[in-house]
């Protein structure tokens, strides 16, 4: 298993947690390997990789500009590429204990109670909900340029030091220097279905349209949709404008121009109270490594016992971080008649 690591109490180990050690590693790899195959918001929206480092940096690099004609027997003009922004994602650091007392042990009849099957296992889907969670969390906080998890401070800026969604991301190079665009939006989106469809092909147009550090158009095709949890009008809405060949609505049978381009995402803990949407390019997602959580320390498990108290104790350690190098990849658009801090009209 690629998340889990265990330590036994090598030379430790009592006659009556003894019993009950290789039953519950037997338990925590199992539910290990259960909650690893299920698909998460890791799967479908970050870039998931393995690092040895205390930090990941990633560095850009603008790219050549197009070839330029030139005379026969004459060289050709040269060219260079520039460094660009860089981002640093540091590694945090997660604990979680759980204990067994020596009561619960002596009044354990048929190998584990209840209560000792079931820890186990919760605490290994607590490890998986926490890398969810801060996951979902880095994107629901993207326009703000921190947040606090568990006591943590994460970075949610991106390689140029503003918030993920802002509407003035500057360029880096000095050709383009001065010049910022946009992946934060406003406007009227979702007063009607046929509103909603349009402003969706708006802003996925917006987004095929963001230009490189060079200011050259990357012609990226977004192709996932993200709402809050708690809007079941818009959840309702979106999954017809999507999912429905002809337009919403329409006395016309007019052709539904975002049918079939869409993958919907409910992100649990999103809660919004206006109804909003980003939306993300799967390809740009890959290519130019915006959502990225790295894994530097798998779930790693020892146990022992305390000598003061006889009671049995599993103690879980695991380190990763979360960020974003890039902001190219997604846009967030907010329904509001009047002006959004830091969002441009859409």
């Amino acid at each position: 298993m690629s998340n889990f690591t265990y330590s036994a109490m090598s030379g430790k180990n009592d006659p009556m947690f003894g019993k009950f050690e290789h039953p519950i590693k037997a338990l925590i790899e199992n539910e290990s390997n259960i909650c690893e195959k299920k698909k998460t918001i890791l799967d479908l929206l970050f870039n998931v990789e393995k690092s040895s480092r205390y930090a990941e940096t990633i560095i850009g690099e603008s790219d050549f500009d197009t070839f330029q004609a030139k005379k026969e027997g004459q060289e050709a003009e040269n060219d260079n590429v520039e460094g660009t922004f860089k981002k640093t994602i540091e590694h945090i650091e997660f604990g979680k204990e759980f204990t067994i007392t020596k009561k619960m042990a002596d009044d354990a009849k048929f190998g584990m109670g209840a209560n000792m099957r079931n820890r186990p296992k919760k605490f290994v889907r607590a490890y998986y909900k926490t890398r969810v969670k801060i996951a979902a969390q880095a994107l629901i906080n993207g326009t703000s340029s921190t947040m606090t998890f568990n006591k943590a401070k994460v970075d949610l800026t991106t390689s140029d030091e503003l918030p993920l969604f802002h509407k003035s991301h500057p360029y880096s190079t000095t050709k383009m220097k001065g010049k910022t665009q946009c992946n934060f939006f406003y406007g009227d989106i979702t007063s009607d279905a046929s509103k909603l469809e349009e402003q969706l092909g708006v802003l996925a147009n917006k987004m095929r349209n963001f230009k490189d550090e060079n200011g050259e158009v990357m012609e990226y095709v977004a192709d996932v949709v993200i709402i809050p949890c708690n809007r079941p009008k818009l959840e309702s809405m979106m999954k017809k404008v999507i999912g429905t060949e002809r337009s919403v609505g329409s006395n016309n049978n007019d052709i539904n121009t975002q049918y079939g381009n869409w993958t919907l995402v409910v992100l649990d803990g999103w809660e919004s109270t206006d109804d909003r949407f980003m939306i993300m390019s799967s390809e740009a997602n890959e290519n130019l490594l915006g959502n990225m959580f790295y894994n530097r320390v798998p779930l790693d498990i020892t146990t022992d016992i305390d000598k003061h108290t006889r009671n049995y104790f599993w103690n879980g350690y695991c380190r990763f971080g979360v960020g974003f190098n890039t902001w190219k990849h997604m846009a967030l658009a907010v329904n509001s008649s009047s002006a959004v801090a830091g969002a441009e009209a859409l």
